[in-house]
């Protein structure tokens, strides 16, 4: 990389999947008893997590179902008011296939509920369950959206492809979620967090030599999250860690947007990008 914001050597990005209670409803379950661990986030987590971006005076993005944010609005309104930035993720965390008109009605349904209740529209998306159709980013793209935040297969933003072409108004920030998302490595690799912590300082001190890009995918939930105080203080000694760095921005994701489309830095343009993909 030439250069990023400000001409720093490595943009950093912390971002939250808040999955609240809507991941249960979703699936048709009482989020109550053993499939309480949604509800943790929203009384527990989310506010540890923002406690500590509050204490390291650093921005995050913070992506909220549209269902979450109708039963936490307070939550979505303390992100706004504190200088973070609310994205969208889904209508009840949809992990299973939508038809194509039901995915553009949740879309849309969670849009307007993000718009409603933070008093500003949600710019960026990530994908609940991973999934995407032909339709998503064009959707996405007709409500204003600059990035979306789906995708796992590169070190840095580039051009979204929409409607099966490279957008000249629309970025893909990949998150990383084999190893930088709290949720794989507490799960399938049954991580402790003194071995999470050591992995994410080594995989920041690679990017920071290399990409200068480096995005963090945590949950606010118990269990397969960080909402927990061990877990969060994970992020939080991390955090530290990242700034003993020379020449590092903490960013929200759509600043990072905004500044990939300026067509004065030339990110966009295949001839003269930062190493986006082609």
């Amino acid at each position: 990389m030439k250069q990023w914001p400000n001409g720093v050597k490595c943009v950093v990005l912390i971002t939250v999947d808040s999955d609240v209670t809507g991941n249960e409803i979703g699936k048709g379950l009482d989020p109550d008893g053993a499939h309480a661990l949604g509800a943790y986030s929203a009384k527990r987590g989310l506010p540890r997590l923002l406690d500590i971006f509050a204490r390291q005076q650093i921005p995050a993005t913070v992506f909220f179902g549209g269902y979450d944010a109708e039963q936490s609005p307070e939550l979505v309104q303390r992100i706004i008011a504190e200088g973070h930035e609310v994205a969208a993720h889904g209508y009840l965390h949809e992990s299973w296939d939508v038809s194509l008109q039901e995915e553009d009605q949740l879309l849309r349904k969670t849009h307007e509920i993000i718009t409603r209740i933070a008093g500003t529209p949600p710019l960026g998306w990530r994908s609940p369950g991973g999934q995407k159709s032909a339709q998503t980013l064009a959707v996405l793209r007709e409500l204003g959206y600059l990035y979306d935040s789906s995708d796992k297969d590169y070190d840095g933003p580039y051009p979204a492809v929409v409607r099966g072409e490279p957008s000249d108004a629309m970025v893909e920030i990949p998150n990383i979620t084999s190893t930088l998302d709290d949720y794989y490595m507490y799960d399938n690799g049954a991580a402790s967090t003194d071995e999470l912590l050591r992995l994410w300082k080594e995989e920041f001190d690679a990017l920071y030599h290399t990409a200068g890009y480096f995005i963090t995918t945590c949950h606010s939930r118990s269990g397969r999250g960080s909402g927990l105080p061990a877990r969060a203080r994970v992020l939080d000694r991390l955090i530290d860690h990242i700034k003993r760095y020379p020449d590092v921005q903490f960013s929200r994701l759509s600043d990072l947007a905004r500044w990939c489309l300026d067509p004065a830095h030339g990110f966009m343009n295949p001839a003269t990008r930062l190493g986006g993909r082609k």
